[in-house]
């Protein structure tokens, strides 16, 4: 008898289980569909090598290109946009595998790969020289073109920025979504809620999180292929040896950290600082893993000041003697 309850519970409890699952499974959204609610004007696409980027071109002024995070967007950075296009030429962009770019076919997903994407997304724009700035997954990028391109990058900023091999567990998702079987599971199985807790995971303050933000979030996360991709990307071995030469980035960086990263540790940006040569490190000790999301007024402030001082002013008149 005991062993027939016990029998009961175990299939009750898969039946459970398998009802979780299923109540989770989620299709995949056609690009079409949410293309017409999210790529709305400035919203541009541009055939780059394959692949059908989406990214914003918005402002005036010295060009500064934003690359954002893992299972993030361009949107990441639209409080920068505000803040910073009456003074700059800000270009945002959805990398390999996410956001309305979606899939990329030749699988270029790992931080030098996108970094050669972004090359060519660069030659195509017919950018010389430019700021550039990268979050998480993005500062990873960001900082290897910096090394791969020296004589493209004016001035870099690296927000939370990914590169170095981790002393620590990576966050659960990304684990779970490595393991055989469980990952393309995952792959399928995407209820908000798991959306909405890693959004709010992400930030300091937690009751920041708007549901606008983590609809969007889950609404680009669905977009067909970009699970697939994530799978992908996350299971390519991170750990390129680039680090090592950080001490050859010539370009002046700053570095934007927040106290309450959970997912990338202050620490690291501690060693960035030590290892970039001509760096600085700013901490917020109320922000987390993507500061430029959580408060873009402040941060934006941050990263106007440091791209003035890049600026050259212009030759001040002469003074005094007579006018030919």
């Amino acid at each position: 008898m005991a062993r027939r309850r016990r029998a009961l519970v175990g299939i009750g409890g898969l039946l459970v289980v398998g009802g979780a699952l299923a109540a989770g499974m989620r299709a995949d959204v056609p690009a079409s569909e949410l293309e017409a609610r999210h790529a709305t004007p400035p919203s541009r696409f541009l055939e780059v090598d394959g692949l059908r980027i989406h990214y914003r071109d918005q402002g005036q002024g010295p060009a500064l290109v934003l690359l954002h995070g893992s299972n993030a967007s361009l949107f990441t950075w639209e409080g920068w946009v505000r803040e910073l296009s009456a003074h700059h030429r800000v270009i945002t962009l959805d990398l390999p595998g996410h956001g309305l770019t979606g899939p990329d076919a030749k699988g270029r997903y790992s931080w030098t790969d996108m970094a050669r994407v972004l090359e060519d997304f660069r030659a195509r724009l017919g950018l010389e020289r430019f700021h550039l700035a990268g979050n998480s997954m993005g500062g990873s990028v960001a900082w290897h073109y910096a090394l791969l391109h020296p004589e493209r990058v004016e001035r870099l900023i690296l927000v939370d920025a990914a590169g170095y091999p981790r002393e620590e567990p990576s966050p659960l998702v990304f684990r779970l979504m490595r393991a055989p079987g469980l990952g393309e599971l995952l792959s399928r199985v995407s209820p908000r809620w798991v959306i909405d807790r890693n959004v709010r995971a992400v930030y300091g303050d937690p009751s920041k999180v708007t549901e606008e933000n983590v609809d969007r979030y889950y609404a680009l996360l669905l977009r067909e292929g970009n699970r697939k991709a994530t799978r992908e990307r996350l299971r390519i071995t991170t750990d390129d040896g680039l680090w090592k030469r950080l001490g050859e980035v010539r370009a002046p960086t700053l570095i934007l950290w927040g106290a309450k990263d959970t997912w990338i540790l202050p620490r690291y940006g501690e060693r960035f600082d030590r290892d970039i040569p001509d760096s600085r490190l700013v901490v917020y000790p109320d922000l987390g893993h993507v500061p430029m999301e959580e408060d873009p007024a402040r941060t934006a402030a941050d990263a106007r000041r440091f791209l003035a001082e890049g600026v050259t002013a212009p030759p001040a008149p002469a003074s005094g003697g007579a006018t030919p």
